[in-house]
């Protein structure tokens, strides 16, 4: 990805070194990348209707990436935040509304959101009571060499999938959703919506004449080893598809690739 002549956002606070953060309550999920169930090993429904578990609390050693290559990362972070930034502009003007900017913050170890505390175990994740992407940059070396997703548009998928829960946010899906419960098959249709959103941004990114050969592979490698199905057989050794939140590799795949192909917002609709 050409990212380094990219519009860095001003909408980043790096929170590294800081215990804690901004305190706050809870009251809504966490929309996240979908490691957790790695992570946790288990059903992660448990873990969005108990709260934070303690099992998160044991992964918050240092970081293990140089601290160069950290700051290189958040200039990597402000500048994708900022690409996402000019897309969903564009995108909600054309629609006749205006984009709220999401915030980000990057942490390290874990962090106080106003969706509540969090470790770096829980992964990258949007907390819809402060409409701020919360991020450790320890995911990415954890998405390389855990999950096998290595290259700069994996990571730039992540943020973009993240921001996608901001778009459906705004754009009033978290309402919409409450209808239907907080079910998995509700979770896995706004997730993989969250998907097809960050393939739209991937098209404008690619419009602009900024991915280089391999990206969009980058992207959907990433989108097929965190498939549900994927990190359920890496962690548990079976697959059960009743307990899935965020959709099978085959399926993070598919929408993604169609919000990647088609740049359109009303072929993102999981629910229709």
């Amino acid at each position: 990805m050409l990212w380094q002549s990219g519009r860095r956002s001003e909408n980043v606070s790096d929170r590294r070194g800081i215990p804690g953060g901004v305190a706050g309550g809870g009251g809504l999920l966490m929309l996240g990348i979908g490691v957790v169930v790695a992570l946790l090993g288990g059903d992660p429904s448990q873990f969005f209707a108990e709260g934070l578990s303690r099992t998160l609390q044991t992964r918050t050693e240092a970081s293990h990436i140089p601290q160069a290559q950290q700051d290189e990362m958040v200039d990597f972070v402000k500048v994708v935040l900022g690409g996402t930034e000019d897309v969903w502009r564009a995108k909600f003007q054309a629609m006749g509304g205006q984009y709220a900017d999401p915030q980000m913050v990057i942490f390290s170890g874990a962090v106080n959101s106003a969706c509540g505390r969090a470790t770096r175990a829980v992964g990258p994740f949007y907390c819809p009571n402060d409409q701020t992407v919360y991020i450790d940059l320890e995911f990415f070396n954890e998405l390389k060499t855990r999950f096998g997703a290595p290259g700069d548009f994996a990571q730039a998928y992540v943020i973009a999938h993240e921001v996608g829960h901001h778009v459906q946010n705004l754009t009033g899906v978290f309402e919409q959703t409450e209808r239907y419960g907080r079910s998995n098959e509700t979770s896995v249709k706004t997730e993989l919506m969250a998907d097809c959103l960050a393939g739209i941004w991937a098209h404008e990114t690619q419009n602009k004449g900024l991915l280089e050969s391999g990206d969009v592979e980058e992207a959907l490698n990433a989108a097929s080893h965190i498939g549900d199905d994927a990190l359920q057989k890496q962690t548990q050794g079976v697959v059960v598809p009743d307990s899935f939140t965020h959709g099978s590799s085959a399926q993070r795949y598919q929408w993604f690739r169609t919000g990647y192909e088609t740049g359109d917002m009303e072929r993102c609709n999981t629910f229709r």
